[in-house]
């Protein structure tokens, strides 16, 4: 099982789930952690290869439901019935999957540098990085990324916090992240064409460029969507503006009781 922290409130407080993004691990989040802990029970992941997740070894290949599985035993585990959830980057993902297959368990959904859809250039990233993976080593291909997404000199925090979570990964589990990358753009179109009944808000710094205007366009679409930008921030808003960033995510929480949507549409 993955290797997890709680900060525990109460018995009858909701629970709040933290999701790290590729390359991280659930060090990331240590400027939510105080204020979140005074308004929720907080549960973080570090998810497979990742962190202290590290030590567990699994063989082949694996797709995002396998991860999003991994996050789901977890809270079996925990008893934990029902949760909101907060994602970064690559996370984001994972908490949209996890929307998918077990909709009934997720209060709300925080999405901080949402992966929505992949421009020209991430494509490129992406098709560059497939080619010479197996040629390099893998901190040049993760730390040309981190600066491609992250390229100014205020992101410099985030930028350097990831590569260092990234150096604690080995190379093989590397390798089989970045091939998850093959399902990233049919898994996305299939998440941008249809809607979701759990209240969802973007968190997206003003400054990420790359996945700023796709998360725009998808919440003229989805109903249950909403979009609030961070000023000065870049992709990873929650380490580049972390007050902001715990205010907005804590009240649209707290916005949401623990009423399941699809629960209630069922019901109907």
């Amino acid at each position: 099982m993955l290797h997890y922290r709680i900060h525990e409130l109460a018995e009858d407080a909701p629970w709040v789930v933290f999701v790290h993004g590729a390359g991280g691990s659930s060090s990331i989040w240590f400027l939510q952690v105080k204020d979140f802990s005074r308004n929720f029970n907080v549960l973080m992941v570090d998810l497979r290869g990742h962190g202290k997740s590290s030590s567990l070894h699994h063989k082949g290949q694996y797709n995002f439901e396998d991860i999003t599985l991994d996050i789901l035993e977890v809270l079996d585990h925990l008893k934990i019935d029902r949760a909101h959830f907060i994602g970064i980057s690559l996370g984001t993902i994972l908490i949209r999957q996890l929307g998918e297959l077990a909709p009934e368990r997720v209060c709300s959904m925080v999405m901080g540098g949402a992966i929505i859809r992949l421009n020209v250039r991430a494509k490129v990233l992406v098709a560059v990085g497939n080619m010479f993976k197996r040629f390099i080593p893998y901190m040049w291909l993760y730390s040309f990324f981190a600066w491609i997404i992250m390229p100014r000199a205020r992101h410099k925090k985030s930028r350097t916090l990831f590569v260092n979570e990234a150096k604690k990964i080995a190379q093989k589990e590397f390798m089989r992240w970045f091939t998850l990358t093959y399902e990233l753009n049919p898994l996305l179109r299939y998440f941008e064409e249809k809607d979701t009944a759990i209240p969802t808000l973007y968190l997206m710094g003003e400054e990420d460029y790359m996945f700023l205007p796709p998360v725009e366009y998808i919440v003229t679409r989805h109903s249950n969507s909403y979009l609030e930008v961070i000023a000065n921030s870049g992709h990873v808003c929650n380490v580049d503006q972390p007050q902001d960033f715990n205010e907005r995510a804590i009240r649209f929480m707290q916005l949401h009781s623990f009423s399941s949507p699809v629960l209630q549409a069922s019901a109907v």
